[in-house]
């Protein structure tokens, strides 16, 4: 006997469309700032015994309801559970200073902040990407700025970051030329968009700052390793 033919027609599956969808669920659509000393757990392969502990920036909650804490990581405001690279840190989980607690989720008070302020903020889809948030960086945040291979490195603070329509979280950073007065705060017109003017961004913590500032040595070489391999170290 033959085999029966179902006569439905064929699903022609658009796997770029469902991959477009799943992105938009997991777009950014508020922030938060961690103002209570919240911080990421992260482990190298390189010492499996030893943890490291990094300040959480803020939350964010995505469109599929996702609450993920926040850490300025290499090139972008990163969620912490995507840290997975043995070599420049694995994601354990948050931990609260105070109570050692180590959590796999987000505290369930910023999960309640989070939602009630979407709520309230529900903006409207527009075609144009548009301005959504703005928050003060207040870990001390310093981005190291390139523009092209042959031009120094530009070792900037960061002064805050914008939340836009499509989920995407930039570093505001300062135009020196147009500064009029300090402090620098967020809606200031000396601020602009890291990415805007710059083809590479790479965020470090403080004190790692302070030693690029400081021409130490061994950052320095590991820096030049790291952003531009084989190139010397350039000055700021």
């Amino acid at each position: 006997m033959g085999t029966s033919l179902s006569s439905r027609p064929a699903r022609v599956i658009d796997l770029d469309a469902m991959r477009q969808r799943h992105r938009a669920k997991r777009r950014l659509i508020r922030l938060s700032p961690e103002l209570d000393g919240l911080e990421m757990v992260y482990r190298l392969a390189s010492e499996p015994d030893a943890y490291y502990g990094m300040p959480i920036m803020a939350w964010g909650l995505r469109e599929d309801g996702e609450v993920v804490g926040l850490v300025p990581w290499m090139e972008a405001l990163t969620p912490c559970h995507q840290l997975d690279d043995p070599e420049h840190g694995c994601f354990v989980g948050y931990r609260d200073p105070e109570t050692e607690e180590l959590l796999e989720t987000a505290p369930p008070h910023k999960a309640l902040e989070l939602e009630h302020s979407a709520a309230y903020f529900d903006y409207e889809e527009t075609h144009e990407v548009t301005l959504i948030q703005q928050l003060p960086d207040t870990l001390g945040t310093h981005a190291l700025c390139i523009d092209t291979d042959e031009s120094p490195w530009q070792l900037k603070q960061v002064f805050g970051w914008r939340l836009y329509s499509d989920g995407n979280v930039e570093a505001l950073l300062a135009d020196e030329t147009l500064i009029d007065s300090t402090p620098i705060l967020p809606g200031d017109p000396c601020l602009y968009p890291g990415h805007s003017r710059h083809r590479l961004v790479y965020f470090f913590q403080r004190r790692i700052a302070n030693r690029i500032r400081e021409q130490d040595p061994a950052t320095l070489e590991a820096l030049a390793l790291m952003v531009v391999p084989g190139e010397p170290a350039a000055s700021h």
